[in-house]
Order: C-alpha cells, then sequence, then structure tokens
C-alpha cells in the first residue's frame, strides 16, 4: 500500500513540474493578443490565457515542493506520459472554452487535436476568430510535434535514467539508434533539428507573401505536421497570391521533412546524403508516395478526361494538387488544396488516400499514422514465412532490415499494435454510425484520421461539429492512443480499473 502511494505521489510530482513550464507557456497568447488584437484588445481574453497560466504555475510549486520523486519503472512511466497529455490536453481546452461560444466538449476535442498534432477540427469562421485563439491552436500543435514529455525534458535540463525511461515512454516505438550517447544529448539535437526547421520554413513564408502573423501560425503547424490553419479554406486560401504555387512546394518539402525520421535529418546534417536512399523506411517511404501519386493522378486523369492536359497551366495544376495532397495526408499534415470529399477525387483516389492515413510516416517524425517502418517489417515477415515454407522446417530465418536482426519480440509488439490500431478503428467507426447519419465510408475516414492523427476525412466539418458528445469522445480517445501510440494509455486506464 505504501509503494502505491510513493508511486501515485511521484507521478504527480512529475506531473508537477510539466505543468509548471505549461503555465507560462499558456500565458503567451495573452502577448500574441497585444500584439495582433484582431477587433481590438480584449481583457477577457488576456485573462482566459493568464488567470489558468497562473493557477497551473501555483499548483505545480505546491505538488513538486510537498510531494517525492523517484525513477519511475516501464509501468509508471507509462502512466506518467498517458496522464500528462490527458491533463494537458484539458487545461488546453480552458482559454477555448472561456473565450468561444462552444461546449466544453468541442474544446476539449480541438485542444486534444492541437495537442496530439492531430488536425481535426470542429471549428468554422476560423478568418474572424480571435488571433490569440488562432496561435493557440497553432502553439499547441507545435509543442504536441516532438512531444510534451520531450519538450519538457529539453526546457527543464534533465537527464538521467528517468529522461530516459520517460523520453522511451512517450515516443513508444520501434528501437532505433540514437545520434549520439546520452539521452539529453540526443533530446537537445531533436530539438535543434525542429528549431532549425522553423526558422527556416517562417523566413520562406513570410517572404513568399504570406503576412507576419500567417507565416507564424503556418510554420508551427508544417513543421509539426499538425495542418491546422488560420483560414476556413487551409492552403486553397493562398492560391490566388503572386508567390502561391511556390509557397505550395515550401511546404511540400516541410511537409517531407517532418514525415522523415529526425536520426536521418541529422546524418544528412553530418554530410551522409546517402541516407536518403540507403535507409530501409525511406526507399519504402519515396516508393509508397510515388506511387500514390501515379494512381491518384492517373485516377483524376481517367475521370477529368483529356483537358487535364489540354495545356502546362492545367497539366501543372493537376500535378502540383496531386503531389501536394498525397504529401499531405502521408505525412499526417492535413493541410488541402482541395478537400478530400471534393468530386475532384475519384472513388480510387480516396482509397489510396484512406491507405495513407493509416500508414502515416516515418519513425521518428512528427507525422502519425502507423508508420512505414512497420509496414515494411510486416511485409518482410510474410516474405519470408513464405520462404520458410519451401525450406526444412528446422530452417531459421531471421529477419534482417538495414544490417540489423529485428527479434521475434518486436514483431510480436508490432502485430498487437496493429490489432490494437485497426480495433480501435472499428469501435470508433461503430459509435460514429450507431450516432450519425453518416455512411460506412465516411465514418470510417472519420475515425481512421482520429486514430492516425491525421486531420483530413471525407465528410465536413460542419457534420462534425453537429457529432452528439458521445462521438467526440471516443475520437479524443483516439487521437490520444493514437499519439500515444496505444499501450500508454491503455496501461493507464487499466491501472485505473484495477483500482
Amino acid at each position: 500500500m505504501i509503494r502505491k502511494i510513493v508511486e501515485g505521489l511521484s507521478v504527480l510530482n512529475y506531473l508537477g513540474s510539466l505543468l509548471f513550464i505549461f503555465g507560462f507557456l499558456m500565458m503567451l497568447p495573452a502577448l500574441v493578443h497585444l500584439l495582433f488584437p484582431g477587433s481590438g484588445i480584449s481583457a477577457r481574453i488576456i485573462f482566459a490565457f493568464v488567470g489558468p497560466g497562473l493557477f497551473l504555475v501555483l499548483i505545480s510549486m505546491l505538488l513538486t515542493r510537498k510531494l517525492p520523486t523517484k525513477v519511475p519503472d516501464i509501468q509508471e512511466s507509462m502512466i506518467i506520459t498517458a496522464s500528462a497529455w490527458l491533463v494537458v490536453s484539458g487545461v488546453s481546452a480552458i482559454p477555448i472554452f472561456f473565450i468561444l461560444d462552444h461546449s466544453f466538449i468541442d474544446a476539449l476535442f480541438e485542444a486534444t487535436s492541437g495537442i496530439t498534432a492531430s488536425g481535426l477540427t470542429i471549428f468554422t469562421g476560423l478568418d474572424q476568430m480571435p488571433p490569440a485563439v488562432l496561435f493557440w491552436r497553432s502553439f499547441m500543435q507545435w509543442i504536441g510535434g516532438i512531444g510534451i514529455l520531450t519538450f519538457f525534458l529539453a526546457v527543464s535540463f534533465r537527464g538521467g535514467n528517468a529522461a530516459a525511461i520517460l523520453f522511451n515512454a512517450e515516443a513508444h516505438k520501434i528501437h532505433s539508434s540514437r545520434p549520439v550517447p546520452g539521452i539529453f544529448n540526443t533530446i537537445k539535437i531533436i530539438w535543434a533539428i525542429y528549431g532549425c526547421m522553423t526558422v527556416s520554413a517562417f523566413f520562406l513564408l513570410y517572404f513568399e507573401g504570406m503576412t507576419l502573423f500567417d507565416a507564424i501560425n503556418h510554420t508551427l503547424t508544417l513543421v509539426s505536421t499538425g495542418g491546422f490553419s488560420t483560414h476556413d479554406a487551409s492552403i486553397s486560401y493562398f492560391s490566388g497570391f503572386e508567390h502561391g504555387i511556390l509557397i505550395e512546394y515550401t511546404m511540400i518539402i516541410f511537409m517531407l521533412m517532418g514525415g522523415t525520421n529526425f536520426l536521418l535529418h541529422y546524418k544528412v546534417g553530418t554530410g551522409n546524403w546517402s541516407a536518403l536512399y540507403e535507409d530501409f523506411e525511406m526507399r519504402l517511404f519515396w516508393g509508397l508516395i510515388i506511387g500514390a501519386v501515379l494512381i491518384v493522378g492517373i485516377d483524376i486523369y481517367i475521370a477529368q478526361g483529356p483537358k487535364i492536359l489540354s495545356s502546362w497551366t492545367t497539366f501543372h495544376l493537376h500535378f502540383r494538387t496531386t503531389l501536394f495532397q498525397t504529401i499531405s495526408v502521408i505525412t499526417s499534415t492535413g493541410y488541402a488544396t482541395r478537400h478530400l470529399n471534393d468530386p475532384y477525387y475519384p472513388a480510387l483516389a480516396k482509397q489510396v488516400f484512406l491507405l495513407l492515413m493509416f500508414i502515416g510516416g516515418c519513425i521518428g517524425s512528427t507525422a502519425g499514422g502507423f508508420k512505414v517502418l512497420r509496414l515494411g517489417i510486416l511485409w518482410q515477415t510474410l516474405a519470408s514465412e513464405l520462404k520458410q515454407l519451401s525450406l526444412s522446417p528446422k530452417a531459421i530465418i531471421p529477419l534482417v532490415i538495414q544490417r540489423k536482426i529485428i527479434s521475434t519480440k518486436e514483431i510480436k509488439r508490432i502485430c498487437a499494435l496493429l490489432f490494437a490500431w485497426i480495433a480501435l478503428i472499428w469501435i470508433g467507426t461503430a459509435i460514429t454510425l450507431s450516432c450519425t447519419n453518416l455512411d460506412g465510408y465516411q465514418a470510417l475516414s472519420g475515425m481512421l484520421s482520429a486514430v492516425s492523427n491525421m486531420g483530413p476525412f471525407f465528410f465536413s466539418t460542419p457534420e462534425l461539429a453537429a457529432f452528439p458528445a458521445a462521438v467526440k469522445v471516443c475520437y479524443i480517445f483516439g487521437m490520444l492512443a493514437g499519439r500515444l501510440e496505444v499501450l500508454p494509455i491503455f496501461v493507464l486506464f487499466a491501472r485505473l480499473a484495477r483500482r
């Protein structure tokens, strides 16, 4: 009993440390409101961010000073991770609830979508929304893109065994090597890469014609592959700009960078450019992108007819739209130059988008989805099993990828994750069908988008906003489970159920 009490107090201590930092971050939109007041400076908007922020700081000081702490084990670290994401999602919803005329469930949905970098939104009228709220949505995605605990470890200068355990619990992925020895050094490199991407994207978008506010917000949601925009029309809003085409290609490049393993960025940055095509996951990633662009492009051509090739302008528009949407979906960014439910995309193209939404980006990236490397491992496992049939029953064929043997334990974990992923999507789809008027195709796209942290779906935003609370809660759970890759959130609820 005493041991369980100490464990619980230790979890609260870690949460207190995280909330101390997050409380100060929550006050930042108040400063943005003073710089970009929109329709005028409002004390209500300032208090909506400063009030909860100060409260979090005070509560966190109480928790960290009065409660004991210890190095968590694997299960405790998963509980800390899941609790942190739940608590941060909840407190992030408070300013949205106070400022906008929506229910707390709606505010929680938007905050969870932001902090998990999912990009699902139930809000319309973004062009008239207070700039502070728009910035808060974008800033949440930027923090959540790499991970809130990773951000906490980076700015709190915590290292050692506790940092390593927490880092691995939040980024519960297939084992991969670190760029340098030491978990804190690894985190610093990840955030250095993330920071460089952020600064570079901002200057490019700003000098290509975006306003200062739009450039800031779209940079935050671009490098995090979150996809929130400041406009209802998303990226098509910029199509009429003088350098609108250049903006689209800039976004394509940074979406690809966000969906790529950050270890690969480090290798390229240190001169190993061959990793872009020698790495097993990257070869599969490029193959999926090229194959999807060809299939979607040809399918649209068959549906639209020869008029697509009538001039360079129409062909380039067709190619650019196909490439942009394919990259946006596979990297889980969710930006759109055309809504996925647009008749422009035929049935086969939508099927390809659904598949890409499930797969997602690379391991160790900001992208969501099941991940390209896991797909490759399962494919190689199938090939190995087929080869085994032609050999002696006693023959052992190790699964080797990138000159490393993939253990049976790792393969079992991937299979378990695949089952949990499919089960979550099926349950969410069933709940959506029972509570809404969507067809099966639309309901599947909605829950798949939530679990894979994608954003796009095959119905309208007003329809999503009109969903009953039960469906929205289901999507909230799906977004959190998908972002934490199921295990931490399951461990937390299993512990609560036992108690």
